[in-house]
Order: C-alpha cells, then sequence, then structure tokens
C-alpha cells in the first residue's frame, strides 16, 4: 500500500513539474517573439523611426491615408504613436532596453512633426525637399506651410499619449520629448472653448464664444449653413470626445496637472449642453457656435448620430467618476431609452438619423440624401455597433457606487491563443496579412488574396503577447 502511494504521489509531482516546465517554454517563447517582431519592425520597417499603416512585403510601397512617399510617417492611428506604444508595451513587460529604445525613436520622429500650433497633422514630411511639409515647431519644414493642429482621428490626442508615456518611462529627463509634452498640452488645453467643446482643427488659442444649449436649426437644414470652416466648430465626430478626454486622463494621472481634471469636467458640461432636446435626447456630430447640428464634409450632414452619441455617454460616466457630480448622470435616462427605440432591425444603430422625425439617414453612391442603405459611398461606416446593454450595465454600476472603465478590445489570450499568435510569426518576425475585402482604414487598394504587412496587427499582437506574459 505504501508503495502505491509513493508511485502515485512521484506521478503527481512528475506532471505538475511538466505543467511548470511547459509553462516556463511558453513564457520564453513568448518572450523570444515579442523580441524577433519588435527588431523586425524597428529595424527594417522603420523610416525616420516612425511608421505608415501598411507595407508591401517587400516594403517598397508604403501606406498610409494614400501611399506614402518614402521619407513619410504618419501620426494618425494606427501609424507611429500605435507602434511606439506597442514597443513601449514590450518593454514593460521584457524590460528590454532595446524596446524602450524603438519606442524613443518614434517619438522622436513625432515630435519632428510637432507644429508651430503646438500639435500634429496625420502625417511628418523629413524630404529634403519639404514637398509634404508643414509649419514644423523645429523650422526644419515648409516656411508657409499649413499649421492645422488637429483632434481629427484622434491625431494629436494620439501623439500626446504616446509622448506622455515615454516621457514617464525616461523619469522626464529626456529633455526633448518632456519639452514637446508640455507644449502639446498646453496648445490642447488653449484650444478648449470656454462652454467645455474642441474643434477639430486649431491654429493658436481659440475664441471665446457665447455658452448656449443645443437647439435644432430653424432653417432648411438640408441645402443651408454649409459651412467651409466647420473644422473651428464644436466636435464629437469619430469619437474625439472619447480621445481628448483619454488623453486628459492620461495627462493627470501622470503629471497631476489640476487643469487637466478642470477640462474634463468643463467637456462634460459640453456634453450636458450639447444633448439634444425631445424628441432626440442625444448627440450631434457637429455643432456651431449656435449650438445648431451642422454639416462637416459632403457625406456627413446635421444629423443625431448613434456611434458619437454612446461615446458621449462612456465619456461621461468618466467625467462623473472623476468629479462625483451627479449632474453628469442626468442624460442617461433619455439618451438610453431612445437610442434603444432607435435600433436598426439587425440591432445596429445608424450613424445617421434625421433631425426630428429620427428616420436613419444615408447617402447615395453619388451623396444624395436618403433614408435607404442599399446604395451608400463604401469608404465610411454607415452603422455603428450598438454598446447599449454595456453601457446601460455600468451606469447602473456606477450610479450604485461601482467602478467602470473602458474595456481593451483586445483579445485576453490564454496559452493557446499565446502559441497561436507565435505559430503565425513567420521566419523574418512578420505577422503577414492577406486582404480579404473588408474595409480597412485608409482604404487602401488591396487586390483580394494580396498579402501586406499591417501596423495595427503588429501592435495587437504585441500588446496581446505583453497582456499573456503579465497575467
Amino acid at each position: 500500500m505504501k508503495r502505491f502511494t509513493r508511485v502515485v504521489l512521484l506521478c503527481f509531482l512528475s506532471a505538475f513539474a511538466s505543467i511548470d516546465a511547459v509553462g516556463a517554454d511558453l513564457k520564453t517563447e513568448v518572450k523570444s517573439a515579442i523580441s524577433k517582431a519588435c527588431e523586425y519592425f524597428h529595424g527594417e520597417v522603420s523610416v525616420h523611426g516612425g511608421y505608415v499603416y501598411y507595407y508591401s512585403l517587400d516594403l517598397q510601397s508604403r501606406l498610409g491615408e494614400g501611399r506614402a512617399t518614402a521619407d513619410q510617417i504618419w501620426l494618425q492611428p494606427p501609424g507611429t504613436p500605435t507602434v511606439g506604444l506597442a514597443f513601449l508595451k514590450a518593454y514593460e513587460a521584457t524590460k528590454d532596453p532595446a524596446m524602450l529604445a524603438a519606442a524613443t525613436d518614434a517619438a522622436v520622429a513625432a515630435i519632428y512633426g510637432q507644429l508651430q500650433s503646438g500639435g500634429w497633422t496625420n502625417s511628418v514630411d523629413f524630404s529634403a525637399d519639404r514637398a509634404n511639409a508643414a509649419l514644423y515647431r523645429n523650422g526644419k519644414g515648409r516656411k508657409k506651410g499649413p499649421n492645422n493642429s488637429t483632434l481629427d482621428d484622434g491625431i494629436s490626442q494620439s501623439v500626446l499619449e504616446f509622448l506622455m508615456r515615454v516621457d514617464q518611462q525616461h523619469g522626464f529627463k529626456h529633455a526633448q520629448i518632456h519639452d514637446s509634452v508640455m507644449v502639446g498640452l498646453e496648445a490642447m488645453l488653449k484650444a478648449q472653448f470656454p462652454n467645455g467643446g474642441f474643434p477639430q482643427v486649431w491654429t493658436g488659442p481659440v475664441a471665446a464664444q457665447p455658452v448656449k444649449s443645443a437647439t435644432y436649426p430653424d432653417y432648411d437644414w438640408r441645402t443651408e449653413n454649409h459651412l467651409k470652416n466647420y473644422w473651428d466648430m464644436y466636435t464629437l465626430n469619430d469619437d474625439l470626445v472619447i480621445y481628448v478626454s483619454q488623453t486628459l486622463f492620461t495627462a493627470l494621472e501622470i503629471y497631476q496637472d489640476e487643469r487637466c481634471r478642470q477640462a474634463l469636467a468643463k467637456l462634460g458640461d459640453f456634453l450636458l449642453l450639447a444633448q439634444m432636446p425631445a424628441p432626440q435626447p442625444a448627440w450631434a456630430q457637429q455643432y456651431d457656435y449656435g449650438m445648431r447640428p451642422i454639416w462637416a464634409r459632403k457625406f456627413e450632414p446635421p444629423a443625431i448620430c448613434g456611434r458619437e452619441s454612446q461615446g458621449a455617454l462612456e465619456t461621461l460616466l468618466r467625467v462623473y467618476q472623476l468629479t462625483g457630480d451627479k449632474k453628469y448622470l442626468a442624460p442617461f435616462p433619455s439618451a438610453l431609452a431612445y437610442l434603444q427605440k432607435s435600433l436598426l432591425p439587425d440591432g445596429q444603430l445608424a450613424r445617421y438619423y434625421e433631425l426630428e422625425n429620427n428616420k436613419p439617414l444615408y447617402m447615395t453612391d453619388d451623396y444624395k440624401l436618403t433614408n435607404s442603405d442599399a446604395d451608400v459611398p463604401k469608404h465610411y461606416g454607415w452603422k455603428t455597433d450598438a454598446r447599449l446593454k454595456e453601457i446601460d450595465a455600468a451606469y447602473r454600476d456606477v450610479s450604485a457606487g461601482g467602478k467602470w472603465s473602458p474595456q481593451s478590445a483586445d483579445e485576453m489570450l490564454d496559452d493557446a491563443g499565446a502559441l497561436r499568435v507565435i505559430k503565425a510569426l513567420d521566419a523574418e518576425g512578420r505577422w503577414i496579412s492577406q486582404f480579404d475585402g473588408e474595409r480597412l482604414v485608409g482604404q487602401p487598394k488591396f487586390q483580394p488574396g494580396e498579402s501586406y504587412i499591417a501596423s495595427a496587427v503588429f501592435a495587437q499582437h504585441i500588446r496581446e503577447l505583453c497582456a499573456w506574459l503579465q497575467k
């Protein structure tokens, strides 16, 4: 009996030792894959330390929002800041100084393109002829180039988020990075209007405007008030307030700058003002200074917006948690009830709902307003996934004293998932994608089945492997 017990115990301990060995081996493989992929991306893919969205396998073709020159990098996600943050995650997970060096190179590349107005535009040009350059703060751009710092598509916000994280890792002692952050953060704070809103673009501090609540247009919105300078107006388009609030939260966390707390509260105040009255108590993409929904691009009409309304609610949740002021929860009952009633038959939300009558609003392929989605332009997202159940649950939890934070879109890998990601890495250290017809950022003109390297895929897999390593 004793001999049998001893044999069973030895087998049991042996099995545990084998599991530990497999775990240790997989951890080594994960670290090796992170190192190999980062070494390839930093050593072979980068141009002047920065990145674009997509690359041909021979790296001769580089794509951002269109074809990039040999001396251009892209700042709009998933370009340089997205890749740089992945390097930073790799450094935090592995403590390999090569990862911090790669992130620092990306940061310095982004800083090269900082505008005299303090923010950034979508790309940076390092060429000698400055053909695609803007009015850079370093004096190396065009002497009379554009100076439009933009919050569109998270551009200036993503650069600042990235630079702040790198600044923190350097202990705030990398003078060039720290100085760029301070200039950029100051410029963004000065771009906030007195009512708490932000423009899409700024060239300097914004002018004060009367503080008003949102109202419906008192003119024919289909044909009137097409403002050429809509980018100077109050904007929520393309998740602007989510990106801005995230940047301000990061600045508050890292620098303890109370101006960021005040700016977040003001942003919440703007969202309270911008909620439309009945019968559509939600939000538009952009407003004029009279707080009426307005046109932006020819396919962006004045309308109530499913995507931006959800972003407004999520931002208000974060502002409430920061301030504890229940006024920021006041919009939720009416907004959630309205959005729930506005769901499409497929469970999604339309990007646009017609003002006051609430019919889903689309464009034909030749940009005529219609209530049918049968012939919409392919370059734009006309519907959005509904997150109403998640937002409602978060609202209820937060109202009861619970905590909420935005969830990562990345998959949390188990061991099999980590192994799958590792095995997808080729001998050169690349994750190769094949175009299957899906809509991609930048609308690259890939052929079905065409192979390419994507910065977004690299960054996602690095984040996933780092999260697995740190769990």
